[in-house]
């Protein structure tokens, strides 16, 4: 019987473990070549595992067994033949330790007189108005006799701002649950905790009229997107805007070595995306020679390998930059931390119409607030707020961001 060895491959340079995050697998299954088995964490990333030859398989580490880089983690059997009728994609569970994703059980109903058999249950109009609802008994705290549920228990729910279009099980009891930190996870606590105990931190904030761009937006988008065959999305300006202000300010660019600050000559642009498995940064590689559409395209390809969970540890690595967009959540204004080993990070946020004064006269526009937060070890007040100035102008005045063009039609359309 031929078995072969399934090992874990390297993620990447510098990681030499990860943790079996789950297997797509069971213990026994008939697996086709390149399917994939499992999800193993690096400190990096999430990555699958893919099976490298067709067999049946045996599972030799559980969910959360944190293993080496080489480690023999399953055995394919290439002998056995395929069962008939068999699905193998179908085959998806947590095996063998089901324990790992843990089951919340069903609230109990909270009334202490439950061996009253009147307890919990409503009075006709009450049932009526539950129904009505959508609430249940354990939603509600009776006043009744003998814990009965009263029309007036009811109406006191109610008002007291159930959301009844959305409602679980939630409250009511004083039950716990616990899940283990991923590799992934302890990994962003551990680089964030360093950053704030290691960095000369501040934030330096400016606000944007987004007017300029929005029109600019609404009367080219069409266009674009059928030139481009991609949307013409903030993010490409935000990433033309910082690229500029950091050849102006090159210290902001740049990352401490020991007692030397390197100067990095390109723009690598990291743009932070949430993922089910939590922030991810992959990186724009030389940004600063990228046109709209480019960027634009990149940053739809990266996001969708984070959503995934296909973006790989290279993909991710040696960024100059970031760019994150709480705006998407709705924050109106935060401080986002440095990803290390980075000197700045700017954040963007959310946009509202705000009154602001416009050659004199009151007008409402557009504002978003941005945020730079920077090492200042390295990038004194004065750079610091000289490149978020900059930023500001170029995004303010998106046509002539665009260096290098006779018109806007040459940049945004190729024309």
């Amino acid at each position: 019987m031929a078995k072969l060895e399934m090992k874990v491959p390297s993620p990447g340079e510098s990681i030499s473990e990860v943790e079996i995050a789950a297997w797509l697998v069971a213990d026994g299954d008939y697996v086709s070549k390149d399917q994939a088995i499992a999800e193993v964490d690096s400190d990096k990333a999430t990555l699958e595992l893919p099976a490298e030859e067709s067999g049946v398989i045996t599972l030799l580490a559980s969910v959360g067994d944190v293993v080496k880089v080489g480690q023999v983690v399953c055995m394919i059997n290439t002998d056995a033949a395929k069962p008939e009728g068999i699905v193998t994609s179908e085959n998806i569970v947590n095996a063998p330790n089901a324990a790992a994703t843990p089951k919340l059980t069903p609230n109990p109903d909270p009334i202490p007189t439950a061996d009253n058999y009147a307890a919990g249950s409503a009075s006709p109009a009450a049932a009526k108005l539950m129904a009505e609802n959508k609430l249940t008994a354990s939603q509600i705290m009776p006043s009744g006799k003998d814990g009965r549920i009263t029309k007036q228990d009811v109406n006191s729910a109610l008002s007291n701002g159930f959301n009844t279009s959305e409602l679980s099980n939630w409250g009511g009891t004083r039950e716990k649950s616990s899940v283990k930190m991923s590799m992934l996870r302890r990994k962003i606590s551990e680089r964030l905790v360093a950053v704030k105990n290691e960095t000369a931190m501040l934030t330096t904030f400016n606000e944007v009229d987004m007017k300029p761009i929005m029109d600019l937006r609404a009367k080219y988008k069409d266009a674009f997107a059928k030139k481009h065959d991609v949307n013409l999305g903030f993010m490409s300006f935000f990433t033309k805007a910082v690229t500029e202000a950091l050849n102006l300010y090159p210290a902001v660019n740049g990352q401490i070595d020991n007692t030397e600050i390197i100067y990095h000559q390109y723009a690598d642009i990291g743009v932070a995306v949430s993922s089910p498995k939590g922030l991810m940064v992959p990186v724009i590689r030389n940004a600063e020679q990228m046109s709209l559409a480019e960027i634009e395209r990149e940053i739809k390809r990266l996001a969708i390998k984070a959503r995934d969970g296909k973006i790989t540890p290279d993909e991710m690595a040696g960024g100059t930059f970031t760019i994150t967009n709480g705006g998407v959540f709705g924050s109106m204004l935060s401080t986002p931390i440095i990803n290390p080993p980075q000197a700045a990070i700017l954040g963007m946020h959310n946009i509202v119409d705000r009154p602001v004064a416009i050659n004199g006269k009151v007008e409402i526009r557009p504002i978003m607030y941005v945020a730079l937060s920077y090492d200042h070890r390295i990038i004194d007040g004065k750079e610091s707020v000289g490149f978020l100035v900059k930023v500001k102008e170029m995004l303010e005045n998106p046509e002539r961001m665009l260096f290098g063009a006779k018109d806007i039609n040459q940049v945004l359309l190729g024309l």
